[in-house]
């Protein structure tokens, strides 16, 4: 069992219901996915730029990517309905403790100029989406080897009902947050 599931089960439950007053185990809030998406736009000159691109995915989270599709045709941008346009992945279980502990401890602190990630960017829905501007952040990733550099969304799913709710479990996670 990973470090990160460890200490949720114990230490965030916990602090959870304490703080909120939960009568139940089962209403304490709980990371219920990790979806990482990438999108390609050069990917409708070139497919190899999309292949790349797959390959640093499955390097950073362990998973294979999936390829994504325009759902419909829009001409300014020359793109097709149904053209390969990004790839993502959902992680879940095991497998997504361990990216938002590799995330949260060892990928955002590499980041330049790095404050803290943006406190404002929940849905209103209890779910978090946290933008990445380069790949290379993540230790798995050979800078020798990067073709060029291209950046990501990571959207924490929870099962929490109310933004406050999301925070909290999100910061027990210890994600840095700006003050």
């Amino acid at each position: 069992m990973s470090r990160l599931k460890e200490k949720y089960t114990n230490e965030i439950v916990s602090a959870m219901m304490k703080k909120f007053g939960y009568k139940n185990i089962m209403e304490v809030p709980k990371l219920d996915k990790i979806v990482v998406n990438m999108g390609v736009g050069e990917a409708k000159e070139n497919a190899k730029i999309l292949e790349s691109a797959m390959k640093d995915m499955e390097t950073i989270t362990g998973q294979k990517a999936v390829v994504t599709r325009a759902k419909n045709s829009i001409a300014n941008f020359k793109i097709r309905e149904g053209m390969a346009i990004g790839c993502k992945v959902t992680l879940r279980g095991e497998k997504m403790y361990e990216f938002a502990d590799r995330l949260i401890n060892l990928a955002l602190p590499r980041v330049r100029d790095f404050r803290g990630v943006n406190p404002n960017a929940f849905d209103g829905r209890g779910n978090y989406a946290l933008g990445i501007k380069e790949q290379l952040i993540f230790p798995e990733i050979e800078y020798d080897k990067v073709d060029k550099v291209r950046g990501m969304d990571v959207i924490f799913v929870t099962t929490a009902k109310t933004d406050e709710e999301a925070r909290e479990l999100l910061t027990l996670f210890n994600m840095p947050f700006k003050k």
